[in-house]
Formats: structure tokens, C-alpha cells, sequence
């Protein structure tokens, strides 16, 4: 479980349990004070400097460099330590870099007609000196695509998947004090996953989590409750430690379960013996009567707190959030929760959402899932990758069931620690009910392929045997050998007419839809044109291997042996934009477009899966002037049993509802008031209605919640739309609109929904797309009182949003370090009786002549003798070599004489330590310093702090 309040070295907190707050829909969490501790969680998001394209470096000729590029720490380029990225642009993360590129024809259809290429990141940073002892982790949660990882200039970690986290160990590597830190991280887009959007870039969050050399391994927690036979429930909770230190350790683990509402009831404690570089596991079992039951209408949380420590020396927490539920895939009679039937009604989604592309923000995955459960979604199909940590918890919090899926079909090493590491990250969160291995693969049907999924299948089981899996199948189903046979429910891709004669060929084994509809229309389109790329949103029209919404659940709905179903999709997503070309962009797909505004299919769902309330909703707006007297189709979405149609009051008949094609009515065009009215069993239950509008007259501004937390991180969707004189939404309209903002927020993303829209996602302006777009807007750190979003168009009245922003603390981060070239490469010669030649030339391959002195060194010499301290040559930056800078030593000590270049340009004749700058003049060279030290017999020399070559002013800097 990934905490969202970091811990500091002074305070923890203990998320216990969560709500929705009525007025804002913001999560509402109790905080509980916890004693002090030792871990420590930072993030690592803040000023990145990143790089677009890639950057390479010439082929080494001489042996020197040869010599050195192969030793550990001497990456070269931008890999290297000392690389100039002072004039890179400076970001947060997450960050997508595709989705602010444009549009081109050239580029993969499937990818969205954007370019991808390859990107550098680089972050510096420092670390204090009681860092020492402490084990230093980096936690990288995804990078798109693939990706290569230095510290200080060592390559330690290749990332294979762009789905998948990693953690790396930087503790030996790391530097302290004022010697800073460095990561590089190279970024290959051009490596392609998926046949969708993907994006590009360092797209999840990152964290330095500082922990005592006893502690508990990251996803090292599995505590996922279990109903007994004989009813009573118990959590096996199992503790992976790990021990970086020297020492074996002794270490006690407890462990605390609190309620939902915070109280404490029920604790438990063990010993365990974790030898140095070594790791154990610790496995004990907390008996719990009577628990609060996690659905997904009251998804109550659990908290549990783990303590590992070591007797007079600091702990380590963790709080995993867990849920007791019971879920079960029957043959014959589909899912169960809690030992009541459910039907699933899923959607399968990507990752990307309008304006942000997949660097989604996380209080937007909320945003999402709410709108899925209005539909009356139940669950979510991860498709075709492992989602960001935040979309799980915010599934555990808003009872949103989740079939999670593995990317890579691969049961190679590499392939199989991806499989383990998603499910070790997962296996907590009681919204998982399914794990996944693949999609679609074409060796489903083969022998080979039930070999690889029967491994797969065995190394989910070594980590949870508390949930089933599947695979998404397409094909060979029925072949002698396939891949149904090694899991524990088959999952059918769009094979509705296969669900009766699997089911009679193998009645014990469970089947679900998981994958079906493909269906196609464009938000607010009631009209195919080819020409322009656009589908009639009536539920008319899908793909060849697909079905209409209304058909396709249908097939489920009518078996009680099929599970459920997971609609293809629940939002449009960039890229893959069937059945059409260039210039389409996005699919049609989606219940709800790439912004999350309704489509017909949203109402369709929405009608077929809400029962506990009256449903009605009708389609189309009713602007169609010049259109008098032709027929327009009209549909009205309801659950009820019957729906009567008025135009300007005059009934056009009563009609019984279809509970999955609905009603739908022919009426010649006339302006004026559509109604409908919806009747179950004689009685009125709903009624609504479309007027046709004026011209548009002014904007609105309408935001999802009505304050943002001062976080910095914090983010909401506000939806813009048109209206006329009488206030009415003019469903139409497509206005270009301009943004700004007041106050303590930024503007992060635009989007109108339209798959065929070519305009900037970030910037300032964006048109509508008939009648509606979207705004995102975010908090920015520290921020408090009003904040303001203006939009404004030529000849429409101007909308403002005031909203207040609440201060909230902002969590801990590791702050970034200005770019300076640090000289930090230095040797020493053999003392010498004789002054040596600081000019002399230092022979190519000479590789032991000088021993290596790392800073800060000061030494107290046994005798006077002449000693010579040489710096590897370097390049000053960038802005240094156009304008000069100065190198500054923060303490030299004892009496030497400084040459740069050949040339003695300082001479110190005080003994005790002090700074000393030499200025240099512009001019595109590598330079080398070298050092003289004559000291008397127990007087100390050497290089006492850091050595930095700064920018300064041009004017400061004398021509040698």
C-alpha cells in the first residue's frame, strides 16, 4: 500500500478509514498521531530536468578515456555526473511528454498519430551526513517505455516494461553532504507496448525512502483477510524484512489492526533473526470476530500497522490498508461477494484522460470511478497493464471491483518478476478480485501457450491463493490444448455465441465476458458522415468482431452462468481509432469520451444495470433547424416499463421498453419542447425533456468539486460549456474558448472530447465539441483562500469559477540541486624533493603513477616535501564557456600555489583553511587545475570542501 502522507522523521500519521465528503466528493481520511519513527518517505518528483531526443556520444579514440569509461562511475554523456544540463527545461512529475507533441500523419495510427522518440531525465540532490547507516531507496513507479538508470554516473537498472515499477537500492552508491547525488535516466519510446496510447515519459511518481537498516522490504506486507469455514475471519499476515546493515539484527515485528472508525481490536508479535544483507519472512495470523464487510456499496477499510524494530535502535511502519470480503466465481451461477450473487458489470479502460494524456493526476482517478459507478459500473478491467498505485486505492475506497492485468505474455524471468511484482504490490487491496496474464495472445489455443500460462498460473499461487485467474481469450477455446485448462476462470473476448456450448462442454468450470461491445459513436453525433469522420451516437453501429451495447450485454444478462461482462470501453482513449484513419486520433469506443462526458452508451448501461432508482435519459438534442419536418429518431434510456413521448405537449404514443434495445421513436422535426415520461406498473416514475435553444450568449463554468486541497498535487476537471438567453446548455455549440487563472491554481490540460481534434491539449485556448469541454486545473503547493478559472470567448459573455483552496501541508520532497560542474576527479603525485612541473604532461596510458584522491582530503605530511594535486580535465557548461564563471574551492588548506591551464594564477601563503576563487575567462576548452603544496613537517594540506565551477557575470571575469 503506498502511503500518501509521507512520513518524517518527527511525525507519522495512520490513514485508519475514509469517506466522501457530501459537498466536495473529496476522500475524507482520519488522521491518528503515531510515535516517532525512523522511516522516512520524500517525494521525488520536483525539478527533473528533462531533455527531448537523445544524446550520444562520440566513439573514445585515446587510451585514457577508454581506460576510464570503463570503470564503475565514469558513465559518459548525460549519464555522467558532470554533465551539463543547466539550460534542460525544468518539470514536476508526472509527466507525459507525447501528449504535448503535435499531430502527424506520419507518425502510428494505433499510437494516436503522435511522435514518441527517446528522453533523458536528470535530478541532482543532496544528502545530509546522518544519512550515513540509513538504507536509501529509490522507488520509480513507471516510466514509458523502456528505460536505462545511472547513480552517480553507475548504470544499475534496465526497465523492461512501461507498466511496472521498480525500487533500487541507492545506499551504495549514495554521496553525502555537499557532494550531490545524481540520476539519469534514459527513456525509449520508440519502444512500443501496446497497440493504444501509451505516452512517453516518467509518467508516474517517484519517491527516496530512507529507512533503518532493519526494515520492512517495499511490498513486503501480505495481509489479506480470509473467511473461515467455520465463519469466524483471521488475516495471515506475512512480514518480509530485510537487514542492509552489517550486523545481524534481532529484530521484533508487531503488529496492530484498527477498525474504520479507528479503534484498535486486535494486536499481535514476533521475534525474528534477519542476517546482514540477508532478508526472513515473518508469519503470524490475527483473529478478528465479526468484521465491517468491504462491498461495493460500503467499501469499509481496515487498517493494519506494522512495526519493525530492532531493541534500542529505531522501527520501521508500515499501514496497509486491507478489506474483509469473501468473493466467489461459481460455474454455474456466476460472482458472488459475499456470499451474494453479483453481477459484473465492468468496462475495460486505458490509462489516458483528455489534456494530461497517462500522467493523470491522482485525485482524477476519483474522478473517473465515480463516474463509472454513476453509469452503475461495478467493476474495472486494467486493460492491458497494471495501473497506477493510486487507482487501486481509490477503488478500495470508492468500491469500484478490479480484474488487474499483467502486460508482458512471458514466462522468462524478466517476463515473470513482472507478473510478481504486480501482484506483490496488489495482492492487499480487497477491490482485486481477478488476476490476469494476458490478452488476446495469439498462443491461447496452443500447447505452448498452456504451458506458459500454467507457470504463470503457479507463480500467482506462491503469492496469493485468495484470488482466481484468468486470461482474456479471443480464440481456441475448444481447441484439444489451450490456455482455459490452467485457469481458474475463462475469461471470453467477444465470443458471445461460444458462451452456451463452453458451458455444456465444461459445466464446473466458471466463465466470464471479458472483453465485449466494441461499439462506436461520437459524443452528441446523431448523424454518420464518413466525410468528417463521425458515428451516430444511437447504439447502432459496431465493430465486425463486436456488438452493439444493448445486444452485447444482453447475451450476459441471460445467463446466469456467465459471471459478467467488461464493456469495451468505459472512456474513449487516444490512438487505435477504428473504424476510421487520419485524421481521427481516438477511438469511438467509450461509454464516455476522453474528457468523461456521457455518450448514449453511458445511458444504455445506465438504464440496464440501475435498479434501485428510476432511470431516464433522452437522445438527441433537439437543434435541428432547417430540418423541419424530416424525421428524427429519438430514443428514450429508461429502466422503467413503459415511456410515452410528447412533442410541444401533443402525445406521439405510448410504447413498451425494450430493458436492453429501450424505445425509440420516429418524429418530424419541430422546435419547440421534446418530453418523455417514464411509467412502471401505471404509475409516473420519471420524467425528462429537450428544448431546442437559442443562440449562444454566454460560457459556464461548471467545476467537479468546490475547493482543491492546497497540496500542490491536488486536481479537478471543470467543464465548460455554452448557453443561451434562458440559461439553457446549447448542446451545438463548439466556440473557441481562452483560460486563465487567479490565485493559488495552474492550468494543466484542455479537452472537448472530439476524436478527431488536433489542437494543443496544454496551453490556453480550446474549442468546445457540440456544447461541452474541459479544463483541468491544480493546486498549487502551499496554496490557501480563493482561486479563480476565467474563460472567455468573442461575442459570449464571460464565466468565471471561484473555488477555495484549503490549506493542507505539503508532504516532504527532496528538493533538487542547481546545476554546477563539480571538480570532484582528483590525483596525487609521489612527493618529490625537487618543485614539480605543474605543466608537465601526464602520459596517456600511465594509470598508476598518481593515486585517486576523493574530497574532501586534508592530510598532515610526515616531512617537507613538494606534493602535486592534478584535477581531471574538464568542460566548463554551457553559459560558462559563452561567458566565464569562477571556480570556487570551499577551503583550501595550507600555504600552495594554484596553476590553471599551465599558468599560476593564485598563490596562498596563509596555512589555515580558507575559500579561494579563481576566475576564468570564456572560451570552449577543457581546463585542468594543478596544485603545489611545499608544507613544513606536521602541517596539514589538502582540499577541505567542495570544488564548483560557477556562472557569473561576463563583466566579473578578466581575459588572461
Amino acid at each position: 500500500m503506498r502511503l500518501k502522507v509521507p512520513l518524517s522523521p518527527l511525525i507519522a500519521v495512520l490513514l485508519a478509514g475514509a469517506s466522501l465528503d457530501a459537498s466536495t466528493n473529496a476522500p475524507v481520511v482520519k488522521v491518528i498521531p503515531e510515535q516517532t519513527l525512523n522511516r522516512e518517505v520524500y517525494s521525488f518528483d520536483e525539478g527533473w530536468r528533462f531533455h527531448l531526443g537523445d544524446i550520444t556520444t562520440g566513439a573514445l579514440k585515446n587510451h585514457a578515456d577508454t581506460y576510464a569509461s570503463t570503470k564503475a562511475g565514469n558513465a559518459g554523456g548525460a549519464a555522467g555526473v558532470q554533465f551539463d544540463d543547466s539550460t534542460w527545461r525544468v518539470l514536476n512529475l508526472p509527466h507525459d511528454w507525447v501528449v504535448e507533441g503535435a499531430f502527424d500523419k506520419e507518425e502510428n495510427r494505433a499510437q494516436g498519430y503522435r511522435p514518441r522518440g527517446i528522453a533523458w531525465y536528470r535530478k541532482s540532490f543532496e544528502l545530509p551526513a546522518s544519512d550515513r547507516g540509513k538504507h536509501l531507496e529509490l522507488q520509480i513507479d513507471g516510466v514509458g517505455t523502456h528505460c536505462t538508470v545511472w547513480v552517480n554516473g553507475l548504470e544499475v537498472h534496465h526497465n523492461n516494461c512501461g507498466y511496472t515499477g521498480f525500487s533500487i537500492d541507492i545506499t551504495p552508491y549514495a554521496r553525502y553532504g555537499e557532494d550531490p547525488n545524481t540520476i539519469a535516466i534514459r527513456v525509449d519510446a520508440d519502444a512500443m507496448e501496446g497497440w493504444w496510447y501509451e505516452g512517453g515519459g516518467m509518467y508516474r511518481h517517484t519517491r527516496l525512502v530512507k529507512r533503518p537498516p532493519l526494515h520492512i522490504a517495499t511490498d513486503g506486507i501480505f495481509a489479506s483477510p480470509v473467511k473461515l469455514p467455520d465463519g469466524t475471519w483471521e488475516i495471515p499476515v506475512q512480514v518480509t524484512l530485510e537487514n542492509s546493515g552489517r550486523f545481524a539484527a534481532d529484530a521484533t515485528v508487531s503488529l496492530r489492526l484498527i477498525t474504520p472508525d479507528g479503534k484498535d481490536i486486535a494486536s499481535d508479535s514476533a521475534r525474528q533473526s534477519v542476517p546482514p544483507l540477508g532478508s526472513a519472512v515473518v508469519s503470524r495470523k490475527i483473529k478478528v470476530t465479526d468484521p465491517v464487510l468491504w462491498s461495493v456499496d460500503a467499501p469499509k477499510l481496515y487498517t493494519l500497522v506494522t512495526t519493525a524494530s530492532v531493541a534500542g535502535g529505531p522501527g520501521d511502519i508500515v499501514t496497509t490498508r486491507c478489506g474483509f470480503r469473501t468473493i466467489r466465481f461459481d460455474a454455474a451461477q456466476g460472482f458472488f461477494l459475499n456470499g451474494k450473487p453479483l453481477k459484473i458489470k465492468g468496462t475495460c479502460n486505458h490509462m489516458d484522460h483528455a489534456g494530461v494524456g497517462v500522467a493523470v493526476p491522482d485525485s482524477l482517478w476519483d474522478f473517473r470511478i465515480r463516474k463509472l459507478k454513476e453509469m452503475g459500473s461495478n467493476a474495472y478491467r486494467c486493460s492491458h497493464n497494471p495501473p497506477p498505485a493510486e487507482f487501486l486505492d481509490a477503488c478500495d475506497r470508492l468500491g469500484m471491483l478490479v480484474m488487474d492485468e499483467n502486460r508482458n505474455f512471458n514466462c522468462s524471468p524478466e517476463g515473470m518478476e513482472q507478473l510478481r511484482w504486480m501482484v506483490r504490490r496488489d495482492r492487499n487491496h480487497p477491490s482485486v478480485i481477478l488476476w490476469s496474464v494476458f490478452n488476446e495472445e495469439p498462443m491461447q489455443g496452443s500447447e505452448q501457450g498452456y504451458e506458459m500460462v500454467r507457470r504463470m498460473t503457479a507463480a500467482v499461487k506462491e503469492l496469493d491463493t485468495n484470488r482466481p485467474v484468468t486470461a482474456a481469450m479471443n480464440d481456441g477455446h475448444f481447441n484439444p490444448v489451450n490456455v482455459s485448462s490452467a485457469v481458474d476462470v475463462v475469461g471470453f473476448n467477444y465470443q458471445q455465441k461460444n458462451y452456451d456450448r463452453f458451458h455444456e462442454l465444461h459445466p464446473d468450470v466458471p466463465i466470464m465476458s471479458s472483453e465485449d461491445t466494441s461499439a462506436l459513436m461520437t459524443r452528441g453525433e446523431y448523424l454518420t458522415d464518413t466525410n468528417r469522420n463521425v458515428i451516430a451516437a444511437y447504439d447502432d453501429d459496431a465493430t465486425k468482431w463486436g456488438a452493439t451495447h444493448h445486444d452485447a450485454w444482453r447475451e450476459i444478462e441471460s445467463r446466469q452462468f456467465v459471471a459478467g461482462g467488461f464493456v469495451w470501453t468505459g472512456f474513449d482513449y487516444r490512438g487505435e481509432p477504428t473504424p476510421h484513419t487520419w485524421p481521427t486520433a481516438g477511438s469511438f469506443f467509450g461509454c464516455m469520451d476522453l474528457c468523461g462526458f456521457p455518450k448514449t452508451g453511458f445511458f444504455i448501461h445506465q438504464a440496464e444495470w440501475i435498479k434501485e432508482k428510476p432511470v431516464l435519459e433522452i437522445v438527441p438534442h433537439w437543434n435541428w433547424k432547417g430540418s423541419e419536418g424530416k424525421p428524427v429518431r429519438v430514443m428514450a434510456l429508461t429502466n422503467a416499463k413503459r415511456a410515452e413521448l410528447f412533442l410541444n405537449g401533443a402525445t406521439l404514443g405510448e410504447k413498451e421498453v425494450d430493458p436492453s434495445g429501450m424505445v425509440r421513436w420516429d418524429v418530424p422535426y419541430a422546435s419547440g419542447t421534446l418530453e418523455v415520461v417514464a411509467r412502471s406498473d401505471g404509475k409516473e416514475v420519471a420524467r425528462k425533456r429537450v428544448e431546442t435553444t437559442g443562440d449562444p450568449v454566454a460560457l459556464e463554468l461548471v467545476p467537479d468539486r468546490k475547493q482543491l486541497a492546497g497540496d500542490g498535487s491536488d486536481a479537478m476537471p471543470v467543464t465548460v460549456r455554452v448557453l443561451d438567453a434562458q440559461g439553457r446548455p446549447v448542446p451545438d455549440a463548439s466556440p473557441q474558448v481562452h483560460f486563465s487563472v487567479k490565485g493559488p491554481i495552474e492550468l494543466i490540460g484542455l479537452g472537448n472530447g472530439d476524436p478527431n481534434c488536433h489542437e494543443p491539449e496544454q496551453g490556453t485556448a480550446h474549442s468546445l465539441f457540440n456544447g461541452l469541454g474541459q479544463a483541468i486545473i491544480r493546486s498549487i503547493p502551499g496554496g490557501k483562500g480563493e482561486a479563480v478559472l476565467l474563460a472567455s470567448s468573442p461575442s459570449l459573455k464571460e464565466a468565471g469559477c471561484r473555488l477555495q483552496i484549503q490549506p493542507k501541508s505539503v508532504p516532504p520532497s527532496v528538493k533538487p540541486v542547481d546545476p554546477s560542474l563539480l571538480i570532484s576527479r582528483w590525483k596525487q603525485a609521489q612527493p618529490t624533493e625537487e618543485k614539480p612541473d605543474p605543466t608537465a604532461q601526464i602520459a596517456d596510458n600511465d594509470m598508476n603513477s598518481w593515486s585517486k584522491v576523493r574530497l574532501p582530503r586534508v592530510e598532515k605530511v610526515t616531512e617537507k616535501r613538494w606534493h602535486e594535486w592534478r584535477c581531471e580535465p574538464f568542460r566548463p557548461f554551457e553559459a560558462q564557456i559563452r561567458n566565464g564563471g569562477v571556480i570556487r574551492f570551499g577551503g583550501v588548506t595550507g600555504s600552495c600555489e594554484i596553476w590553471l591551464d599551465g599558468v599560476m594564477v593564485a598563490e596562498k601563503t596563509t596555512k589555515e583553511p580558507s575559500p579561494v576563487e579563481i576566475p576564468f575567462a570564456p572560451g570552449e576548452k577543457d581546463h585542468q587545475i594543478s596544485i603545489l603544496f611545499h608544507p613544513d613537517q606536521g602541517e596539514e594540506m589538502g582540499i577541505a570542501s567542495t570544488v564548483r565551477v560557477m556562472q557569473v557575470n561576463p563583466a566579473q571575469v578578466p581575459v588572461h
